[in-house]
């Protein structure tokens, strides 16, 4: 047999998704020599395709740190239509919620009780982006190989072992000699199984499971239930990451200017089990006959590769470093998709193992970074489980759903404000304000509430929740949520940003200024 082919690098990055193609990048510009490998080939499917503004706001931030001036132009739909036309994407300018009764088809409400509309950009050319995969994916590995890394793919590991010159990867006809090795190969992926390291469980989650794929011919639904729009919404209401929600799950629809639409399910397992989601098509098709708008948006859609079932949706992995590796979010933990939390967790990790790399690289304090990175991220992801679990258990009760959604979208909406202030003092530098003087407190007590609603769901507590949800957003409340006069139509308006600048520690000619810088005011056009 001929000798594997032997690679010594500084750092191995195993898998080439987005998350680890950009460390790459940002290790190749560290100046670390860096071998990046992949197990499938480019241009290939993955999940996770929806952008929300702190994702935007942090792969900005990154391409800035570390000189990656060819990002920049992904972080708004506007700019990457004009700059990259050939990566294929999709307009989200908010998130969309519809609420469904089975057997029933969706009805018109004045009042839009059975909605709730957020929006995340006042127009579509600073607009969020969901990233069609396929090709954003790929962009990535030609721009880390680009700048120096190396590429392998087609690659099956077979061994990971540490000995005293560094750790050490085998596969079929190679052998890698790296002084860190990096997993990011997504949830249950290399490093996970083959140190068959264990799982915590996700607090305050239900078991879940998914059945998802991309389509073709999927209608618009604002096409489908035109008289559920009366007035002006703040934004098509369809372009944006769309939820239909119901008892026991719902379901996902991001459209792609490409003509492809990526849907999917997150179900409890009760509902997954009736519904039979492990047969794929079938499962959907049950699906589709069991909320008549649903099946009407779908009516004509032809899915365009096999449908993918996972058993157990949410992940969450007991360790995320170890001796000479270390595992990003991506890799360590998924929660679900219903907020789109997974990227700016991702990033927030690329983030903070990118600083590590540049500041405590080759000293005895790089473990010591990892662990604390680690530990971070872990209490990142059981705040997102506990707050996802209690939106599960109010999918029955829509004003309680959409106050609870205001924790987030007050959160991240304040933490997106205050760092393009330059005043990430004020929000911190966690996900969902963890360090926020008073949020970091509120938001906890609220879930705790809400846990206890679980247990003994009588009037008494889901009042006090609801009220101490209110209490919680009131001092990061810069977006005009909770405004009853707005019908559970959110627009992205500057009067809110600008009577919220107290909030942010900042004068409201300081914000109106941020709001120019950031093209709040301005609307180019759009090829």
């Amino acid at each position: 047999m001929p000798e594997p082919v032997t690679h010594d690098v500084d750092i191995a990055i195993v898998g080439s998704g987005f998350s680890g193609s950009l460390l790459a990048m940002i290790a190749r510009r560290l100046g670390r020599s860096v071998l990046l490998l992949e197990k499938g080939h480019h241009p290939r499917f993955a999940i996770g395709e929806s952008s929300t503004p702190l994702t935007s706001l942090l792969l900005e931030e990154l391409a800035r740190e570390y000189d990656l001036p060819r990002l920049l132009p992904l972080g708004k739909y506007g700019t990457w239509r004009r700059t990259y036309p050939d990566v294929g994407c999709g307009l989200k300018r908010g998130f969309s919620f519809f609420r469904h009764e089975a057997g029933l088809p969706f009805a018109a409400d004045g009042s839009h009780r059975n909605q709730l509309l957020v929006a995340a950009s006042p127009h579509d050319d600073i607009g969020d982006v969901h990233w069609y995969r396929p090709d954003f994916d790929h962009f990535f590995v030609r721009e880390a190989v680009t700048l120096g890394a190396k590429y392998l793919d087609g690659v099956e590991l077979t061994a990971f072992s540490v000995e005293a010159d560094g750790a050490h990867l085998t596969g079929r006809g190679l052998h890698v000699r790296a002084r860190l090795v990096v997993d990011a190969t997504g949830p249950r992926g290399f490093l996970h199984r083959l140190l068959s390291l264990g799982e915590r469980e996700l607090p305050g989650l239900p078991p879940t499971q998914t059945l998802f794929s991309h389509f073709t011919g999927v209608r618009r639904f604002a096409d489908v239930v035109p008289d559920a729009f009366d007035g002006t919404p703040p934004y098509a209401p369809d372009d944006a990451a769309v939820h239909h929600v119901f008892d026991g799950g719902w379901i996902w629809v991001l459209r792609f200017d490409n003509g492809i639409t990526s849907a999917g399910i997150a179900a409890t397992a009760p509902l997954a089990s009736e519904l039979r989601l492990n047969e794929g098509r079938d499962g959907w098709q049950r699906l589709m006959a069991r909320f008549p708008s649903i099946g009407a948006q779908f009516a004509e859609a032809r899915p365009t590769r096999e449908f993918t079932w996972w058993p157990r949706l949410a992940f969450f992995s007991d360790t995320m470093c170890g001796d000479r590796w270390v595992a990003l979010p991506s890799a360590a933990g998924i929660v679900d998709p219903l907020l789109s939390t997974g990227f700016p967790l991702t990033l927030l990790g690329v983030q903070r193992v990118a600083r590590a790399l540049a500041e405590d690289w080759d000293t005895p304090r790089l473990a010591e970074r990892f662990r604390g990175y680690a530990a971070r991220s872990a209490t990142e992801l059981e705040t997102t489980s506990r707050l996802v679990g209690a939106l599960y258990d109010a999918f029955g009760d829509w004003e309680r759903f959409a106050s609870l959604t205001f924790l987030y979208f007050a959160a991240a909406s304040f933490a997106e404000a205050a760092r393009r202030l330059g005043k990430t003092e004020v929000a911190g530098d966690t996900f969902m304000l963890g360090r926020h003087r008073t949020f970091a407190e509120a938001l906890p007590h609220c879930l705790r509430l809400a846990a206890e609603l679980h247990d003994e769901p009588v009037p008494a507590r889901r009042e006090a929740l609801l009220a101490a949800v209110s209490q919680a957003i009131a001092p990061v409340n810069v977006s005009g949520l909770a405004d009853d006069a707005r019908r559970n139509w959110y627009p992205a308006e500057a009067g809110d940003l600008l009577s919220g600048a107290d909030k942010l520690g900042a004068t409201a000619p300081e914000v109106h200024a941020m709001l120019e810088r950031c093209g709040f005011f301005a609307q180019p056009s759009i090829p």
